[in-house]
């Protein structure tokens, strides 16, 4: 899989080989399936995840949501287990399972005794490639798709302001499309379609298993062999092919009114590169620059002026997360106080930024926020799901466990001279989308 450095994962190697991290180690099966071990032995606990390279963007047009629902069907029965009883056993052995679905991957997880791993990979081996449908189980969790849907997106008007903004961002790539699909392409989703996504994507050739706890890397590869090394993988394969975006030449903005607004607030986003194997430093860049920024309210450059020094904003924020395999987005909000307009939140925005690009970035901020990332990253090994979580995202959306080792390093080597060069290339109004979202009431600000 072009997912994984090829030296960390060359055929059927004789023992795991050790990445950066001396407690991860690596192997693959002839079959194709990565696998990354996770030591840590201070718990008999392990995490065992199974993370498929295909989210919500790797969808055939028109069948939007097929990724989040064959997420769902998963939990129905095989040729060895009856609808529910998946979840069933892992809770009968004093674990907890569950799934999740994004842009670029679906995963799924189970946290159990570490003497129960074996188990674990018998059961997810089994729904890998043996998953048993038929038109009752898909009928009945669509309707539970779309009931979620009502009730997380629907219901919320700034879900739907979210979605309306990705799709004007966006205008041919598939990161415009809605993790949870658009209602009416996933009211008209039937059997065919879920068989024939799971039976092209759900393989060990486009899979990685993740196991982090109290476990020996040998014993893992041992039941790993076992369990999924015979599989058979998908023939011919290939690397994710989507639809490109064409370029942005001017900035784009959209207003989205709604009775349940509480607070009015302006949103922007910029296009932004992600976070790429081998080279992570523009990356690491935006990082700190979102965290100068709207990291926090009380030191942040919006949070310390806006809310503190001129009490003209309740809330400030900037954002950015560069595992992503295509482009992402930089993104800043704020909510102004009710005295005040949007209009008037959007110039203090910008006034934020001027600000940064003018008198730089004060050292002793950058030295703290540098510090405060290599602290988070030594505090998340405390999570053996964070961080297995943390490498799963990474190898699915492009980078290789080289990059994850090498990360907390690429943030402490950002300069000042860093945090302004992206700012001016990534900050820039052509590849802006500024948004509002308005109570009826307020609407005609958005002419003013």
């Amino acid at each position: 899989m072009p997912l994984l450095a090829a030296a960390a994962f060359a055929a059927a190697p004789a023992l795991a080989q050790p990445s950066l991290d001396d407690t991860v180690t690596t192997f693959t099966l002839p079959n194709g399936l990565d696998a990354v071990v996770i030591e840590d032995h201070r718990a008999p606990v392990v995490v065992h995840m199974v993370w498929y390279d295909v989210g919500a963007a790797d969808e055939p047009p028109g069948k939007s949501g097929i990724a989040h629902f064959l997420e769902h069907l998963m939990f129905k029965g095989t040729d060895e287990l009856e609808p529910g009883e998946f979840s069933r056993t892992v809770a009968a052995q004093g674990g907890t399972d569950n799934a999740f679905t994004g842009k670029d991957y679906t995963g799924y997880f189970q946290r159990v005794a570490a003497d129960r791993l074996g188990l674990m990979m018998r059961m997810e081996a089994d729904r890998m490639r043996d998953l048993v449908l038929d038109d009752e189980d898909m009928l009945t969790e669509l309707d539970v798709v779309l009931e979620e849907r009502a009730q997380r997106t629907d219901s919320n008007p700034g879900a739907i302001f979210g979605e309306m903004r990705n799709a004007v961002q966006y205008l041919n790539h598939p990161y415009r499309v809605p993790i949870i699909g658009w209602p009416q392409e996933v009211s008209a989703l039937d059997l065919q379609d879920a068989l024939d996504f799971y039976g092209e994507f759900y393989a060990p050739n486009n899979a990685t298993l993740i196991v982090a706890g109290d476990v020996d890397p040998d014993e893992v590869r041992a039941l790993a062999e076992e369990h999924y090394g015979a599989l058979e993988p998908t023939p011919g394969l290939g690397e994710r092919v989507r639809p490109a975006e064409p370029p942005q030449l001017s900035p784009r903005r959209l207003s989205y009114a709604d009775t349940r607004v509480s607070n009015p607030y302006v949103i922007r986003t910029y296009l932004a590169p992600e976070r790429d194997a081998g080279d992570q430093d523009d990356a690491a860049a935006l990082t700190i620059l979102a965290q100068l920024l709207g990291g926090s309210s009380a030191t942040s450059i919006m949070g310390r002026t806006l809310e503190q020094e001129e009490g003209v904003a309740l809330y400030t924020s900037a954002f950015y997360s560069g595992t992503s395999y295509d482009d992402t987005t930089f993104g800043l909000v704020v909510i102004p106080t009710p005295d005040r307009t949007l209009e008037q939140a959007e110039a203090d925005m910008d006034r934020m930024i001027a600000t940064l690009l003018e008198d730089g970035v004060d050292p002793v901020q950058l030295d703290r926020i540098k510090a405060s990332a290599r602290a988070s990253e030594i505090y998340s090994r405390d999570s053996l799901q964070g961080r297995a979580r943390e490498y799963g995202v990474a190898l699915t959306s492009g980078l290789t466990v080289e990059d994850v080792a090498a990360w907390p390093d690429a943030l402490a080597a950002v300069t000042e001279e860093d945090v302004l060069r992206v700012a001016r290339e990534v900050l820039v109004p052509e590849t802006s989308v500024t948004g509002w979202l308005i109570r009826p009431e307020t609407e005609q600000e958005v002419t003013q």
